[in-house]
Order: C-alpha cells, then structure tokens, then sequence
C-alpha cells in the first residue's frame, strides 16, 4: 500500500536548520506531487511547500520563503524540506502529503490524497 515517510525532525534553537525527508512508496504510477503542511497544537494544519514530480514547479507559504527549499530525488520517491533560519513559530508536526498534480501546487490539504505520519520539529528560543 501507499506510505509516505517523514523523518529529520527534532529539538533546534532560533536560527539552525534542519532537513527533512520523506519517502514515498507503493505507488502504482509516478507523477504524484509532494507537499509538505505542519500543524502546532491548537491550530490548524497549514501548508508550508510543494514540489512536483518533475522539480520544475514548487510553491511556498509566504512565512516561510526565503527561508525554506523544497526539493526532491531525481527518481521522484524522495522529498526533501531544508529549513533554515527556524524560528520558534516554526514548531510543529511536519507532514508529507502527496497529490495527483503536475502543473499546480494545491495549498488545501482536501487535494491530498495520502499522508505521512509527521515528525515533530521544535525550535527553542
């Protein structure tokens, strides 16, 4: 069956970085986009980033450009998140989400179709 793996997060202070991964497997066909949303308790969960199959077209929530990369592996099963700069607003679960988009990055998590379980990312003051 499908799975989407996160893996990467951890306890930062203010201005480090981290890289996030996420694996993908049991799709039956390629083409799939990634996104990657976060959730901090009591809120909603938000998108963050996308990329898509091909790595040409990626989008980011305004309060993370400049400060966040979403890329991927050339066989397309692997996605990655480099954070940098974080901040304390940045903690929260992070999410890997996958949809069947080419040319668009969906910013709603209702046009994913699979999801990861997280990992939680804390940025200390």
């Amino acid at each position: 069956q499908v799975q989407l793996v996160e893996s990467g997060g951890g306890l930062v202070q203010a201005g480090d970085s981290l890289r996030l991964s996420c694996v993908a497997s049991g799709f039956s066909s390629s083409g799939f986009l990634l996104g990657w949303f976060r959730q901090a308790p009591g809120q909603e969960r938000e998108f963050v980033a996308g990329i898509s199959w091909s790595g040409v077209t990626s989008d980011y929530a305004d309060f993370v450009k400049g400060r966040f990369t979403v890329s991927r592996d050339n066989n397309g099963n692997t996605g990655y998140l480099q954070m940098n700069s974080l901040k304390p607003e940045d903690t929260a679960v992070y999410y890997c989400a996958a949809a069947w988009y080419n040319y668009v990055v969906p910013k709603s998590r209702r046009e994913y179709n699979y999801w990861g379980r997280g990992t939680q990312v804390t940025v200390s003051s």
